[in-house]
């Protein structure tokens, strides 16, 4: 027998309800009746075998369970749900070593395309990957180096969202914890800051604003603005780092042509808060071409090429003019991915790392990923 679809239901609802029991019924009420709670898991996750050959003759090798990620969630009602991720990385935690996080944990009202609201652990919108991080969705083994040392992927914290779409732009205004200032440094740009929802300091809250639009088939074009003034917690909060991260973003994707790039810069309000560094910028751009159905198979395999370009250090004041050049680094990267379903990917990679100043290493990389 043929199942009445919810539709049809709804209308003989309509028109039965207002005659049995006194009382009427609007379309949402019967919407929230024949809605059914539910409860979702998911997950991702990688492993990796990295090698590293410098010019000096030095050479590594790891094989790593990098990442096990853990998602659950569930709806109320439509409008209502409760979404949270739990992330194990490096297999254990033990003595400092390996990581157990709660990445994300929030309550999400979602009152229309136009508008919504979250509430509690979550994630700024910087770029790509900070916000779609699973393996098959990105390429190469490892994520880009810009999404480690200009924004600091995964970057999450206490904190709201608005979001929504208008006027054809996909918008979402975070309000969350801040950074901690101490530990910037010309090295690693933002990426120690991050507080993680652990006790954090709010009384210098992190302002994000992503903005994106689609109005282009195959095309997403958008950017971000985050500003905090990033407290000296180590000395009673007595000074504060104005610190901005801007950034541009694109992918496109035409047939089997894929390219995905980004640009981002840090500025620092206090550059002597971080010896001396002033600003840091970078991007990344690959390109990607899908040649599966040439070779008549069922699911994706793509060659790829990238190319980055990272200063932690761009331009500086007060301090020796080595210290951009010391914290410059271009890379390119060769690789192939293959998915044979969309949820599952393996992947290959090699290039070169080269520093401005300083030996270059060559990389080779192996890595199995999945979603579901």
């Amino acid at each position: 027998m043929n199942q009445i679809k919810p539709k049809l239901v709804t209308m003989l609802l309509a028109v039965t309800i207002p005659f049995s029991g006194g009382y009427s019924q609007t379309f949402e009420g019967l919407d929230e009746m024949l809605f059914s709670p539910k409860t979702t898991i998911g997950g991702y996750g990688e492993m990796h075998y990295n090698q590293v050959k410098q010019e000096n003759g030095n050479s590594t090798g790891t094989l790593d369970f990098h990442r096990f990620v853990l998602f659950y969630s569930h709806a109320w009602t439509e409008q209502w749900s409760f979404k949270s991720e739990i992330e194990l990385e490096h297999n254990f935690v033990k003595d400092g070593q390996g990581e157990l996080e709660l990445e994300q944990a929030f309550v999400d009202f979602h009152h229309s395309d136009a508008f919504g609201f979250q509430a509690g652990v979550i994630l700024p919108s910087v770029g790509f990957i900070n916000e779609y991080h699973e393996p098959p969705l990105f390429f190469g083994v490892e994520r880009p180096n810009y999404s480690k040392h200009i924004i600091p992927t995964t970057w999450f914290g206490n904190g709201a969202a608005v979001y929504g779409k208008l006027l054809g732009v996909d918008y979402r205004f975070v309000l969350m914890e801040g950074l901690d200032g101490t530990k910037f440094s010309a090295s690693s740009g933002l990426r120690s800051g991050r507080q993680k929802g652990y006790k954090a300091e709010a009384t210098h809250p992190l302002f994000n604003l992503k903005l994106e639009s689609r109005a282009i088939n195959g095309m997403i074009l958008g950017g971000s603005f985050s500003h905090m003034k990033a407290p000296d917690t180590l000395n009673n909060m007595a000074s504060v780092n104005p610190t901005t991260l801007a950034e541009v973003h694109l992918n496109l994707k035409r047939g089997g042509l894929i390219v995905q790039g980004e640009l981002g810069q840090i500025n620092y309000g206090e550059p002597e808060l971080v010896s001396g560094v002033t600003s840091a910028r970078g991007y990344y751009l690959d390109l990607g071409y899908d040649i599966g159905s040439f070779l008549k198979m069922k699911g994706e395999f793509i060659p790829w090429i990238r190319f980055s370009d990272i200063n932690t250090a761009a331009a500086s004041e007060g301090v020796d003019a080595s210290i951009e050049a010391d914290h410059h680094d271009s890379q390119w990267m060769l690789g192939v991915q293959l998915k044979p379903i969309p949820q599952v990917v393996y992947k290959l990679d090699y290039g070169k790392l080269t520093p401005e100043n300083g030996d270059a290493s060559t990389l080779f990389n192996l890595g199995v990923g999945y979603m579901f």
